[in-house]
């Protein structure tokens, strides 16, 4: 794979390169038309996968935000063509990497030397390049280490690139009035937290620390003295990523007992920490050679407050459903309903949000849940599918939730996913032995 010997880090550097993308999804969607017209029947697919690989494309070098946004969304399965998910994913490992020179110029700002000077040995060659930093191997003091250098620019690009992709996403999800500013301010801040890696390493090894009775994971150690703004030293870690084990075949009790750890994992962090790790996609853990779970970023920690973690729960009791009293005032806790709503509003968004929490709660009010279910998925495809196409929906504002939702939301489904992957039933409870 090539490498870069620089990033667009202007916002019109950004910006024009997002232009060009625009430019060659015109084109796509022309030649699609131009052959639908000739063959009817005609169906999507091959416009998604020149789409996709145009988007990813317009995007890859420009790493950061555009980047993160596009991993994001390939874990939305069901929300995304096939052919986006595949191309997205990438995102998780393979983008093309810094240059030497670019990463030991790097070095010299952060740490004040090169990487060949600090470590015992260092790697040039990336092992992996990912959104917003790449990792190289190195060695220090007998230790087998895993590197994390940031891209130039990501950090000073943010906001920019957020206000690119604001109006398009306004538009796509239907956002409407002056609340809609919550939801970018939550994707910014956050997006801004991840570039911080002296945050990062000090949640990781609060969030380690506070894991480390948790039987069946295991954790890199972080080493603060080879680290900066910008790098991140810690453990290398053996393993094989989640996402290429699970395209392997396994035994149903692997699948079972790693889905298990998984979700006790992030059950303890949800109602004990009352912090998680916000960002479960499959490049953020490893599968050991002994068989146990690595967890390997901890750069997206979301905090809930109680104002949101009560109400959020609350919702997903069985009993709340059945008054609708209670129900109707936790959606309004949550701010899914507002006062300023009509009555066709409460109605609709009433009905919609029942239906969707319903479903999306399911396991939290059962002992034990296949993730892995048929019958589960398809309800999740064919209610996203429903809904997106409602006409009702898009004279409404879809302005809806507290901006906790989105990586709350974001947690769970990436969860669901991977457990889903793991085809794994899961006892629900089993993470209070831990509290």
């Amino acid at each position: 794979m090539k490498t870069l010997d620089r990033i667009p880090t202007s916002k019109i550097e950004r910006a024009g390169k997002l232009v060009q993308t625009g430019v060659k999804l015109g084109g796509n969607y022309m030649k699609f038309y131009g052959k639908k017209l000739l063959n009817p029947d005609l169906e999507r697919e091959g416009l998604d996968q020149d789409n996709a690989r145009d988007v990813y494309d317009g995007l890859k070098d420009l790493k950061g935000s555009a980047l993160k946004v596009a991993q994001m969304l390939s874990m939305e399965k069901n929300l995304l063509p096939r052919a986006y998910v595949d191309r997205f994913s990438l995102a998780q490992f393979s983008v093309p990497p810094l240059s030497g020179p670019l990463v030991r110029k790097t070095f010299r700002r952060y740490l004040g030397c090169n990487p060949e000077d600090l470590f015992d040995h260092f790697e040039p060659e990336s092992v992996n390049a990912a959104s917003i930093g790449q990792v190289h191997r190195a060695r220090k003091d007998g230790k087998d280490l895993a590197v994390k250098i940031q891209y130039p620019g990501v950090s000073e690009s943010i906001s920019s690139d957020l206000a690119l992709v604001k109006p398009v996403a306004t538009r796509m999800f239907n956002l409407k009035g002056k609340d809609t500013e919550k939801y970018f301010r939550e994707v910014e801040e956050k997006l801004k937290e991840e570039t911080d890696y002296l945050l990062e390493l000090r949640q990781s090894r609060s969030i380690t620390e506070a894991c480390s009775g948790l039987s069946g994971i295991r954790f890199p150690t972080y080493y603060p003295q080879w680290s900066g703004e910008r790098i991140l030293t810690m453990d290398w870690m053996e393993g094989e990523h989640l996402g290429e084990f699970t395209k392997n075949p396994f035994a149903p009790d692997t699948g079972n007992r790693l889905g298990q750890v998984l979700w006790d994992f992030y059950m303890y962090q949800i109602h004990h920490l009352r912090r998680v790790h916000a960002d479960p996609h499959p490049g953020n853990f490893l599968v050991g050679p002994e068989g146990d779970l690595i967890a390997i970023d901890f750069g997206c920690i979301k905090e809930i407050p109680d104002s949101f973690y009560t109400p959020y729960f609350e919702l997903a009791r069985k009993e709340t459903f059945l008054d609708e009293s209670l129900f109707t005032q936790k959606l309004f806790e949550l701010e899914i309903l507002s006062p300023a709503d009509s009555p066709e509003e409460l109605y609709f968004f009433k009905d919609l949000f029942r239906e969707m929490l319903e479903l999306f709660t399911r396991p939290f009010n059962q002992e034990e849940f296949d993730f892995s279910s048929p019958a589960f998925w398809q309800q999740i495809g064919q209610l996203s599918e429903r809904y997106s196409r409602d006409p009702q929906i898009r004279k409404m504002n879809a302005n809806r939730g507290s901006r906790h939702f989105l990586y709350i939301n974001r947690t769970f489904f990436g969860l669901y996913n991977l457990l889903h992957d793991l085809r794994a039933r899961v006892r629900i409870h089993d993470y209070l032995q831990y509290l």
